[in-house]
């Protein structure tokens, strides 16, 4: 099961950046919904099932103090890398594609990271958070090739890093088929997991998702993801 997982998130984010070749258009709408999605899953599933595991060792507050520990980080990663950038002679912003296309490709690492250990809880588990990822995964094909294009980057430099950046949850999602981690410090782990899926939700996909267009159909589709994502999450149980 796991491995099928792994190969589906390589083929979101290849969909994700074909689509983003071809209808640049109805960009915002998936990604309203992406943003949605991944919020609703750290709301209604990463961060419940972490302070169940970690009740018995951490209490709530330290579960939830991680969380926030872990939004931070993700924060600083990403403005790290965004921030230490320049634009060339011609406007365009060559080493910031690079290392934004380099960011997200560890972002789908981590995400694949998050699958691997959320099946190390249960299957149930590890079905939302693949959900959550693949959509995820279908927005960062489409951010890859984004990046890149906008950069000033060719449409093969372009098709280069979305491959790499579909082959990353794959290496992450395998890696996790080589240790295993107590139920205890999975709590902390999905906490973690928690604050990263929330900064991507709030402050990359919604964001983007605005950005040039009316916020009537985006924030729609938002609510959209967090219903449907809830409503998987109940049917899952």
């Amino acid at each position: 099961m796991i491995i099928f997982i792994s190969l589906a998130t390589l083929a979101a984010t290849l969909l994700g950046g074909f689509f983003a070749l071809r209808f640049k258009d109805k960009l915002h709408l998936v990604l309203g919904f992406s943003a949605g999605a991944v919020i609703g899953v750290a709301f209604f599933d990463l961060l419940p099932e972490a302070i169940e595991l970690g009740g018995p060792r951490f209490e709530t507050s330290i579960v939830t103090t991680v969380a926030a520990f872990g939004f931070v980080l993700y924060m600083i990663l990403d403005r790290f890398i965004v921030l230490h950038t320049d634009h060339d002679h011609d406007g365009h912003n060559h080493h910031r594609g690079t290392l934004s296309a380099g960011s997200l490709s560890f972002h789908s690492f981590l995400d694949g990271l998050a699958i691997g250990l959320a099946f190390q809880v249960s299957q149930a588990i590890g079905m939302i958070v693949a959900v959550a990822v693949l959509v995820h995964d279908f927005s960062d094909g489409i951010n890859t090739v984004n990046f890149i294009l906008k950069s000033g980057g060719s449409r093969a430099r372009a098709i280069r890093w979305l491959i790499i950046d579909a082959l990353a949850p794959v290496v992450g999602v395998l890696s996790t088929l080589f240790f295993k981690l107590p139920a205890e410090y999975l709590g902390l782990v999905l906490a973690t997991f928690c604050g990263f899926f929330l900064y991507i939700g709030a402050s990359e996909l919604l964001p983007e998702s605005h950005h040039g267009h009316p916020t009537k159909w985006t924030t729609i589709m938002t609510v959209i993801g967090i219903i449907v994502l809830y409503i998987a999450i109940r049917i899952a149980g």
